[in-house]
């Protein structure tokens, strides 16, 4: 790790040390609606502020009714989900995996100074081992420079968005009162609606002549219509403070885990690395003592080699030679072996001859049975005395 790294990963350690000496506030939210009855007069004077804003005859109004606190809630919302994709743990991950690659990407046998190149690497002229060792640990210390550049932006970042939480968490919890107030309003309309305005108008219905009973008629389904609309609308408002209840939370829990990533990311920069340089440093004194030790050992193997191999060759070359020396000019084997085949051979013959001989005399018998049945059948068509019997004999004598 360079200087300058060095200097900056130290410089952040204070920033570290006093963000974590801060505990993260985590203020209870009111879960209890208070309705307008029960509210105090700031509180009051929102919630009909709110009560204000509805305005039963134009559906649009309640429609968007609270969409003012909704549409800053989905901004927050985007916020985050930005923040998570700029600031995801993966790179900072991916920066502290690479150092471990990059570790263990030393092989302990192209450490070793006796291996023998392949084919292939004397065809291409590879280095030898430690030359390709020495040329790896500059490209190590090459790549734990940038990684370690790397992790302090990614640290840099970390702290700014924990901040930014802050912020985020503040707001997030404004908007979850500020949803109360709306939930407040629409239920306190929805009451006075249900208690004086629909019965009023019921009345007025009841009330109206003939002619015109139907539009009053009318004009009340589209109250009750309306004020169906606006019991909804509340219920969704109240669905979308709960889901900002519970981002609050989860705003922290982020918090926490940057937090305990920034601690690791300079626990590695200030520690960890410094203690791999020092163990790369003492592998390549290591390996350079160990280099001269193989070079003396390799001299007395090969003396004992040298030594082991010629007493073995002529031991091998004196049993070889001896044996040779010891054997006559035919070996009794072959010429027993050649005598027993030249007997198999005259019995085989004298044996093939008797099986044709005996063949030839089972022929010729068969071949005077054969003239016998054809004279025979000869003699038998004539005496039949008939004209096919005399042509067939006939054709047959000719």
């Amino acid at each position: 790790m360079s200087q300058t790294t060095r200097q900056k990963a130290e410089a952040a350690l204070a920033d570290v040390d006093a963000l974590n000496a801060v505990v993260l506030p985590e203020p209870a939210p009111a879960n209890a609606i208070v309705p307008l009855a029960k509210a105090d007069a700031p509180a009051s004077a929102e919630i009909t502020k709110r009560m204000d804003e509805i305005d039963m005859e134009d559906t649009q109004s309640i429609v968007s009714f609270g969409s003012a606190a909704q549409a800053e809630l989905q901004q927050i919302s985007q916020s985050m989900l930005q923040g998570v994709r700029n600031k995801d743990v993966g790179p900072a991950g991916d920066s502290l995996r690479g150092i471990v690659t990059t570790i263990r990407g030393f092989s302990v046998s192209e450490l070793d100074v006796r291996r023998k190149q392949t084919w292939w690497e004397r065809l291409l002229g590879r280095a030898a081992p430690f030359a390709k060792f020495t040329a790896k640990f500059e490209t190590v210390q090459g790549q734990i420079d940038k990684i370690t550049e790397d992790l302090l932006s990614h640290e840099h970042v970390l702290l700014k968005d924990i901040k930014s939480l802050d912020k985020l968490y503040e707001k997030t919890l404004a908007f979850y009162d500020e949803l109360a107030l709306y939930i407040a309003a629409g239920e306190e309309k929805l009451h006075v609606l249900d208690n004086k305005t629909i019965p009023a108008k019921v009345t007025e219905v009841d009330k109206a002549p003939e002619d015109g009973q139907v539009m009053k008629a009318q004009e009340l389904r589209d109250l009750r219509s309306a004020r169906d609309d606006l019991e909804r609308r509340v219920h969704d408002l109240k669905l979308t403070r709960q889901v900002t209840m519970q981002s609050l939370p989860s705003i922290r829990l982020v918090q926490e885990n940057d937090k305990s990533l920034v601690t690791k990311i300079n626990s590695t920069l200030v520690n960890t690395v410094p203690l791999w340089e020092t163990q790369l440093a003492q592998a390549v004194t290591i390996q350079r003592s160990a280099e001269a030790a193989a070079a003396v050992r390799e001299a007395n193997d090969l003396t004992n080699e040298l030594l082991t191999a010629n007493a073995a060759n002529l031991r091998s070359s004196n049993k070889i030679i001896r044996e040779e020396m010891e054997r006559g000019v035919f070996d009794i084997e072959a010429v027993k072996k050649a005598n027993e085949d030249l007997i198999g051979t005259i019995q085989e013959s004298l044996q093939i001859a008797d099986e044709g001989k005996t063949r030839r005399a089972a022929a010729e018998e068969e071949l005077k049975k054969m003239e016998a049945d054809l004279r025979d059948t000869l003699a038998s068509a004539r005496a039949r005395g008939d004209g096919r019997g005399d042509t067939v004999g006939t054709a047959a004598g000719s």
